[in-house]
């Protein structure tokens, strides 16, 4: 049966598609990066949340980007015929070097055949002007290049309850920096933080498309192995949300989004391995199908909040 969440969603596949003619799939790559919350430079431990094997389960522990894309390839082509790719940086902070170190792992990327662009994860504190500069470059030369923000949320008080390290200010700064370049950009957000609500989830996307946006990423906040997260839920501090909520809650983010924002991801993910809770973030399709199922109900569809707009066949 074939979704009909392309009816209903503006999605970044099929944004890439439209523009290529051809479908374009990410790769996700470990370049061997850290973290300045990790490492000390902002802080020890990193976000109460984070084990990166939960965001990048394809991806490989050793820098060997050809090898990595090469993997990709093969995985992709077990679903699909396709042939372009966009290298995704995606584990740990993928700015956080010396230009010529960045450009030198870019590269390596990019001059793999089928590399058509690249979309670098990274912190909104970790975007110094020579990266966007390099960049935009890339750019110049006809890459389709991606800026990913990890903000989480727009809220101080949750940052610094997760440790992120930063807050909406250094968000703020680097996105209107990387919109005056040109560049487009992906922010991600998490659904479920501790002690927030669906209003946080709603003023926190209110913000981020305030300050401009072109993409945006949705994550449920699911506990893995070997976090601080994973210690503050057995001691019953921290309860997930549920299925229901996160597909309520998703569907009220969409209806709110200006339908030219693509969405690069809905849910989120973690390995069977590592994941502790909640147990539905193990099932993709299914909850992706269920905010597609949501807003069918509701006889709404992507920015139909926005505009009143009635549902129609295509975004």
């Amino acid at each position: 049966m074939t979704s009909p969440l392309p009816t209903l969603v503006n999605t970044f596949g099929q944004d890439l598609k439209r523009r290529y003619g051809f479908p374009v799939h990410k790769l996700a790559i470990h370049a061997g990066f850290t973290c300045p919350n990790r490492d000390g430079s902002k802080g020890k431990g990193g976000c109460t949340f984070c084990n990166n094997a939960s965001f990048g389960p394809n991806a490989r522990q050793e820098p060997d980007i050809p090898a990595q894309i090469e993997a990709g390839r093969r995985v992709i082509a077990k679903r699909t015929h396709a042939a372009h790719f966009i290298a995704y940086f995606q584990t740990y902070t993928n700015t956080y070097a010396d230009v010529e170190e960045l450009d030198r792992l870019y590269r390596t990327a990019l001059n793999e055949p089928g590399v058509i662009g690249l979309s670098v994860g990274t912190r909104p504190d970790c975007v110094q002007p020579e990266v966007l500069e390099l960049l935009c470059r890339y750019r110049d030369e006809g890459y389709e290049v991606w800026v990913e923000l990890g903000l989480q949320s727009a809220f101080d008080e949750t940052l610094r309850r997760v440790n992120r390290g930063h807050g909406f200010a250094e968000y703020q700064a680097t996105a209107r920096a990387v919109r005056s370049h040109g560049l487009p950009l992906c922010t991600h957000l998490i659904i479920g933080l501790p002690g927030e609500t669906g209003y946080h989830a709603q003023r926190t996307l209110d913000r981020v498309i305030n300050e401009g946006v072109d993409g945006l990423k949705l994550h449920p906040l699911h506990v893995v192995k070997g976090t601080q997260l994973a210690n503050q839920w057995r001691r019953g501090e921290y309860q997930p949300l549920t299925q229901n909520n996160y597909i309520q809650i998703a569907a009220n983010l969409v209806e709110q989004t200006p339908p030219e924002v693509s969405f690069h991801r809905l849910t989120g993910t973690a390995s069977p391995s590592i994941l502790l809770a909640p147990d539905w973030c193990s099932r993709k399709w299914v909850v992706i199908d269920g905010i597609a199922e949501e807003l069918l109900r509701r006889g709404s569809r992507q920015g139909s909040a926005l505009t009143g707009a009635p549902l129609t066949a295509a975004v």
